[in-house]
């Protein structure tokens, strides 16, 4: 099984961007996703964003996860 998870864009460089989620912050590329950017909610697998996500689903997604 996979897991992505959601992660806020802090800032974008090139094709990639500085993302966190809670204390981790990590760096991941944005490559697929010309039309990211800061403040956007990504989905990140293995280190690629993969997919845009909406903020009330990302941070619901996130409070799931922390219940665990």
């Amino acid at each position: 099984m996979c897991l992505a998870i959601p992660m806020k864009i802090r800032s974008i460089n090139g094709e990639f961007a500085e993302v966190e989620s809670g204390r981790l912050i990590r760096k991941a590329n944005v490559q697929m996703l010309p039309k990211a950017k800061i403040g956007d909610y990504v989905l990140v697998h293995a280190g690629f964003a993969i997919e845009i996500v909406d903020p009330k689903r990302a941070k619901e997604t996130l409070r799931i996860l922390t219940e665990t």
